[in-house]
């Protein structure tokens, strides 16, 4: 082979092992192959459902499927790492909660990411309040009637949250110093063992969304004390918000959002907004959704900044009053 041929030759193939990668920043051809989107939290998980119907959309949009990919525990730490040190070419996207981008920047002393510099926001995805529930041995069925239970048993009642240092756990960090009560944090990987535990009796009370708890509450096995919401919930109208009970600081709204690898092209990003908001603003997928209690929030890239930026504040003032701090 002369030395032109070989030149030619070697020019080739560094061409065809950039082509994935040039192809990926073309809007017109992304997506290519199957997409994997990392979820903070076990299967089935309450945001499964929900994700699961983008993605059935999402397919018949693109004709690439969105795989989901588990990786609960570390409140979200696992997930925002094994993102974060994917190629940023869009092909790997994070489901972020309220906690990962806007709870442990304040809780956590040393954060191994951050929410800013190492992920580049696709769009947010969606919001929902959370109910207190408790067990039926629970002897109240209000907050206030809680409180009073719990003061007469200091240290002896417990509370579940779907995964330690996120909203689910801080609800209860809130409402014992609010009330001056001594619960007992019990974490758990994702809603179904936490539910399953509530049920159960190993644990006396729960933060969780009013989706996870409503077939529990149905059938009699679980009560629902409060909801986080500003107003009832259209679900459960008989359940006083804990605003309405005297505990304006546990109004606590939680959300998800689509983020990206730093370094993911602009023109990639605009693609998957173009692509998830649309479906996001779908009237079928809307009313879906209330039925579950959660409400689609599509938005810019830069709409969602600002609205992460804004519930960052409100979560450093929650955290300081309170003194709460995550363990390392």
């Amino acid at each position: 082979m002369n030395r032109r041929n070989a030149c030619l030759q070697l020019g080739g193939l560094a061409l065809a092992a950039a082509a994935p990668w040039a192809r990926a920043q073309d809007p017109a051809a992304f997506p290519e192959r199957p997409l994997r989107i990392v979820v903070p939290f076990a299967p089935g998980n309450t945001l499964d459902t929900a994700l699961r119907q983008v993605a059935e959309e999402f397919k018949k949009n693109t004709g690439q499927p969105l795989l989901i990919d588990n990786k609960p525990g570390g409140s979200g730490i696992i997930a925002a790492q094994t993102v974060m040190s994917a190629p940023p070419d869009g092909y790997t996207l994070l489901l972020a909660n309220t906690s990962m981008f806007t709870v442990n920047p304040h809780t956590f002393a040393r954060l191994p990411y951050d929410p800013e510099k190492n992920f580049k926001p696709v769009s947010n995805f969606l919001g929902a309040s959370m109910v207190m529930a408790v067990n039926n041995s629970v002897p109240a069925n209000d907050i206030k009637e809680f409180v009073a239970w719990a003061k007469a048993h200091p240290g002896k009642v417990s509370f579940a949250s779907f995964t330690a240092g996120n909203s689910s756990h801080f609800a209860g960090v809130l409402l014992n110093q609010r009330a001056g009560i001594d619960m007992v944090h019990v974490p758990f990987n994702g809603t179904p063992p936490a539910v399953t535990n509530l049920v159960g009796g190993q644990v006396d009370a729960a933060f969780l969304p009013l989706l996870a708890v409503k077939p529990q509450v149905d059938a009699g096995k679980v009560k629902v004390l409060a909801v986080t919401s500003p107003q009832r919930s259209a679900l459960m109208p008989q359940v006083a918000t804990f605003r309405e009970q005297g505990y304006p600081d546990l109004e606590i709204y939680i959300w998800a959002a689509i983020a990206a690898p730093a370094g993911t092209p602009d023109a990639v990003i605009a693609r998957l907004n173009g692509e998830f908001v649309k479906i996001l603003r779908s009237a079928e997928l809307k009313e879906k959704w209330k039925t579950m209690d959660f409400e689609t929030l599509p938005s810019t890239p830069q709409e969602f900044t600002r609205f992460a930026q804004a519930d960052s504040k409100r979560w450093a003032e929650a955290v300081r009053i309170s003194g709460f701090k995550a363990s390392e």
